[in-house]
């Protein structure tokens, strides 16, 4: 389990994988990595974002090797907080999560879509854009996916209790604002005590908050990381994505860290990488028992 660079680890759980440094994030440049995605394109690529500074993508190889970046024409990065990949139509996509809203202000908030670009290219434009809003008003969220058999997006928020999932439209009819529609609550996540909840700030401990988010390519599994550890969930068939979140994920990792918000399953399925929101931050591997070959 996770237990360097400063990860303290719990009591392991019983069907915990034991998780691997395979390098570290060598672009100097990352350093508030704040989502992971693996590319679609090529099978050992993934694409880091940081949630504050340039509108760029940045490519890296499984080993945190730098492999380029990639700028995003006339967009900017208020508070990017996920990054998810998918395939639609036979075409690669990247999309960037601006949903970041730690004092619940913003009216509304934004997704860019890009199509893949090759890692190192200098500049790419998106291929749309869109903004949408919570019909109970602001809040703030880290962790999205792409439920790309629905054709839409999944968030799940952060700082409600239990977490909220909404979902937007992959692919709006319109450019005007989207509503995002409430699903409803993520209650199979650990829940934090009344006493957590009321000492949290002063030990700068929220193990129960959600920071990201992502389905495997066969849309069968999600992975959910959180500050307290990583959380997997296998769906049935015909079953919804909030009927499957409904169930008790398996542990596979317990860990608490306020800087774990990037998650991502790798291109094969059988086990997701983890990176921190930090300067040379390590790259983690952890395998998925019973993932499909």
């Amino acid at each position: 389990m996770l237990a360097v660079s400063g990860i303290a680890a719990c009591a392991p759980a019983a069907d915990e994988s034991a998780s691997t440094i395979v390098g570290t994030l060598q672009n100097h440049k990352i350093d508030e990595a704040s989502g992971l995605a693996r590319s679609q394109r090529y099978p050992d690529v993934f694409w880091v974002i940081n949630d504050d500074g340039p509108s760029e993508l940045y490519a890296i190889n499984s080993a945190g090797r730098d492999l380029g970046r990639v700028k995003i024409s006339d967009a900017s990065n208020r508070d990017w907080e996920d990054i998810a990949s998918f395939t639609l139509d036979g075409v690669g996509y990247l999309l960037i999560a601006d949903i970041g809203d730690n004092d619940g202000k913003r009216k509304d908030v934004r997704l860019y879509i890009i199509e893949e670009p090759e890692p190192g290219k200098s500049k790419v434009d998106y291929a749309w854009r869109f903004d949408f809003e919570y019909p109970e008003g602001p809040r703030d969220a880290e962790a999205i996916a792409v439920d790309v058999e629905n054709q839409r997006v999944l968030v799940l928020t952060k700082r409600d209790i239990p977490a909220l999932l909404y979902s937007v439209p992959l692919v709006p009819d319109s450019k005007k604002r989207q509503a995002a529609t409430r699903l409803g609550v993520v209650g199979s996540l650990p829940q934090p005590t009344r006493s957590e909840i009321q000492f949290a700030a002063k030990t700068n401990t929220w193990h129960w908050q959600p920071t990201s988010m992502d389905i495997s390519d066969d849309g069968m599994q999600a992975v959910i990381l959180t500050y307290g550890g990583v959380y997997l969930y296998e769906r049935g068939p015909d079953q919804s994505w909030l009927t499957a979140l409904q169930r008790q994920p398996r542990v596979i990792s317990r860990t608490h860290n306020r800087q774990a918000e990037s998650a991502a399953f790798n291109a094969s399925g059988d086990a997701v990488f983890i990176t921190l929101e930090q300067r040379n931050a390590p790259l983690f591997r952890l395998p998925l028992s019973g993932a499909p070959e």
